[in-house]
């Protein structure tokens, strides 16, 4: 008895939803649902943004212990590289090649002409097999290619390295029975697929996806791409429930766990269906979108704490979102934690550097009746130096000065400051924002004096733009 290999794509065709933008907690929950079901294959959204996705990723990885784990790598050998990147960590790696075949989406996806596709088929799949044995090769509009071509392509991503073929109906408008001949044309003209696992995909455009897969199967496919309802691709519990009832009469099986199908796909939808528009959904998309009313909570994992700060505009590395992270939990497990909060946090757990300019001593004048000025001492470099401004009250002209020092002026993007504790002798803490070739570098400051905490802060985002131009 053949068996079917499952191929959830939900989480790869939400991302295509404006409908149904998920969060990272929800991408993970599904994730683990499907792995519990005993999914042969999840299939994930393509990477966009480099740090977040790749996050997102390798969070999803940790979660799922036996189905695998399939990404797209783009088109050109550089997607491939940071694909693998974000999915060697899983138990069950898998590369997904997605090519469009037809003439009408060659031109205006890849911008290439036939030849250049074809060169791009094996260049792709070839640099996938380096890194991975499970290489999937997926033949985008293919019904609506020319066949001839179409057999070529499929015979090069196979010489290639390509483990699995999937034949995809784009455009969703053949039968079932259509695409059952359409399938055992391309296993004659392309003897090669004998040795490798044949897949299918089909459109719900006809309603008939489910239909599709199952006359694909009698076909001689042996892997199944599936989503959740209101997708545009079989439904999972259908075609797990034609398997089930019908398998023996078709000579195959499939490793879904029927006893929980139902439950699990409930939650599922559930999921998929909720509605969206608090903060917490926003926090975990791939967006940098506004920030207004941020809240993130103690049961907000890692994933979330990242892109939140994406949005809020900082780059930081893993390390540094590490460090964020367990200041963050102590911070939450306490109280909720909003945007000013989780400003504060960076600034004082992300890239803490060796500090270059270190103060040494300031003078402050200011009153109602003089100019506000300030006189700054720092060392740099083993050397005393000293900027002298005035401003526009003391905390502008203290910043004026540091500016002489550095005779640099970097964009002031943001600048708070609050009191920590109560009472006459309360201390005060200020954050300072500062941009530097579009990058956002935070640093914070405390003191019983809110101009001296506005000082340090502003050497502490300084010092961290520094650390990072002196090693480019």
């Amino acid at each position: 008895m053949t068996k079917i290999k499952i191929n959830d794509i939900t989480l790869r065709e939400a991302s295509r939803s404006a409908r149904c933008e998920l969060s990272f907690k929800e991408i993970i929950e599904i994730a683990k649902i499907l792995d519990r079901l005993n999914a042969d294959v999840i299939s994930l959204a393509p990477i966009v943004n480099e740090k977040i996705d790749s996050l997102l990723v390798r969070t999803v990885a940790a979660a799922v212990k036996k189905s695998a784990l399939s990404i797209p790598v783009g088109y050109d050998e550089a997607g491939v590289e940071t694909a693998w990147k974000a999915v060697c960590e899983a138990e069950r790696p898998r590369l997904c090649v997605e090519v469009p075949l037809s003439a009408v989406q060659m031109e205006f996806i890849c911008h290439k002409k036939p030849n250049a596709v074809m060169e791009m088929i094996s260049a792709l799949v070839r640099k996938c097999r380096e890194f991975c044995p499970d290489v999937e090769f997926a033949a985008v509009d293919a019904t609506r290619s020319e066949r001839k071509f179409l057999y070529v392509a499929l015979r090069t991503a196979i010489e290639a390295g390509a483990a699995t073929v999937t034949i995809c109906d784009s455009a969703g408008t053949m039968t079932p029975f259509e695409f059952e001949l359409f399938i055992e044309d391309i296993r004659t003209g392309v003897p090669e697929l004998e040795n490798v696992t044949i897949a299918a995909k089909c459109s719900a455009t006809l309603s008939m996806a489910s239909a599709c897969a199952i006359s694909a199967v009698h076909a001689g496919v042996t892997e199944l791409n599936v989503a959740s309802r209101g997708m545009d691709a079989p439904e999972l519990d259908a075609v797990a429930s034609v398997v089930r009832m019908r398998g023996d009469d078709l000579g195959c099986s499939c490793g879904v766990k029927y006893t929980e199908l139902n439950r699990l796909v409930c939650q599922m939808n559930r999921i998929l269906n909720a509605e969206r528009g608090g903060i917490m959904k926003d926090a975990g998309r791939f967006s940098d979108g506004g920030t207004e009313g941020f809240i993130l909570d103690a049961n907000d994992d890692i994933s979330a704490v990242a892109s939140a700060a994406v949005r809020l505009g900082y780059e930081l590395s893993e390390d540094d979102v590490l460090k964020v992270y367990e200041t963050f939990k102590l911070a939450a497990a306490k109280k909720t934690v909003g945007v000013k909060e989780l400003e504060a946090i960076i600034a004082t757990s992300a890239l803490q550097v060796p500090p270059s300019y270190e103060l040494a001593d300031y003078v402050i004048t200011s009153g109602n009746i003089i100019s506000a000025t300030a006189n700054i001492h720092c060392r740099h470099d083993g050397r005393m130096i000293s900027g002298l401004a005035a401003g526009n009250g003391p905390i502008d002209a203290a910043f004026l000065a540091i500016e002489q020092i550095t005779g640099h002026h970097y964009e002031l993007d943001d600048f708070q400051i609050q009191s920590v504790t109560e009472g006459r002798e309360a201390m005060g803490s200020a954050i300072v924002k500062l941009r530097s070739d579009g990058k956002l570098y935070s640093g914070s400051g405390i003191s019983t004096d809110i101009i001296s905490a506005s000082i340090n802060a502003y050497f502490n985002a300084l010092n961290k733009i520094s650390y990072e131009e002196s090693h480019r």
